[in-house]
């Protein structure tokens, strides 16, 4: 089959089901199939593409018109500056979680030999991240999902940090290692009611457990502020990724275990995104 009229018929299924993205889909999913770059596909709309090829092509086709997002069709994600294995077994990286990154690396630009701990690394995108942009820092991350720390674990030996982060299967409330300069989370932060709600690619595919905030949305970010006033040094920043309508409620929180305000970060759409804060004493 000609690679033009595999792409055809392809956009078709996907139009059908309301993907909204569905020739890019195409393109990429096709190219995943040929080991070709979407600029080969675009530019030779006559190349011909083998039964095999066409047969695993349309598996793909049908799997993405039931919802299934990119990133677990093709077991990868770019997220700041790298390529991360990616699966069922853990949240997509979106790119508003970088600007935890940005601002890390803002804050702490002078500063060397730097020891932070990530609460819920998930594919260890953050975590990694930033060990590959500062080669003097030190990582420990903890998650209580055991899909989550063998994903991170290829992702750190694929990045080739490995040797510069420790991983911990445990709940918050059960972790004691360690006092650290900085601690940095993307935690569950979505009201458990409002879950069903959310876009039928996430919510039929990717992990509750990386989404569910409880009822009321803090449930997971009320147990790591606490925590993290024990696990911080005095001085040290607590840098946590909120959902847009949640900051009020944990700065409240923040104030009443010790942690002074530092700013409010807004993402690409304007909307408060994470929170920076700083250890003081009591």
């Amino acid at each position: 089959m000609k690679l033009e009229k595999a792409i055809n018929n392809a956009y078709q299924t996907l139009k059908k089901n309301n993907i909204q993205s569905a020739l890019l889909d195409c393109e990429i999913l096709l190219s995943e199939v040929i080991k070709k770059s979407r600029e080969f596909i675009i530019l030779n709309s006559y190349h011909d593409i083998s039964y095999e090829e066409n047969a695993h092509f349309q598996k793909m086709i049908s799997e993405r018109a039931k919802g299934k997002p990119i990133a677990y069709l093709t077991g990868k994600k770019f997220f700041w500056e790298n390529e991360f294995y990616i699966d069922e077994g853990v949240l997509i990286p979106r790119p508003d979680s970088e600007v935890i990154i940005e601002q890390v690396l803002k804050i702490y630009k002078g500063k060397n030999n730097i020891n932070f701990l990530d609460i819920g690394f998930g594919s260890g995108c953050i975590l990694l991240s930033i060990l590959k942009e500062r080669k003097d820092f030190r990582a420990t991350g903890v998650d209580k999902s055991s899909y989550a720390l063998k994903i991170c674990e290829i992702n750190a030996n694929k990045l080739g940090v490995k040797d510069r982060v420790r991983l911990f299967k445990s709940d918050i409330d059960k972790f004691f290692n360690g006092k650290y300069d900085l601690i940095i989370s993307n935690p569950p932060y979505i009201k458990n009611l409002d879950l069903k709600y959310l876009d039928k690619n996430v919510v039929n595919f990717e992990p509750k457990i990386a989404l569910d905030g409880g009822l009321d949305g803090i449930s997971e970010i009320r147990k790591i502020i606490k925590k993290s006033s024990e696990l911080i040094k005095n001085g040290g920043k607590l840098i946590l990724e909120i959902a847009f309508n949640q900051k009020k409620e944990v700065k409240q929180l923040l104030k009443e275990n010790s942690f002074y305000i530092n700013s409010v970060v807004k993402d690409l759409a304007n909307n408060d995104r994470c929170i920076i804060s700083t250890k003081i004493d009591k």
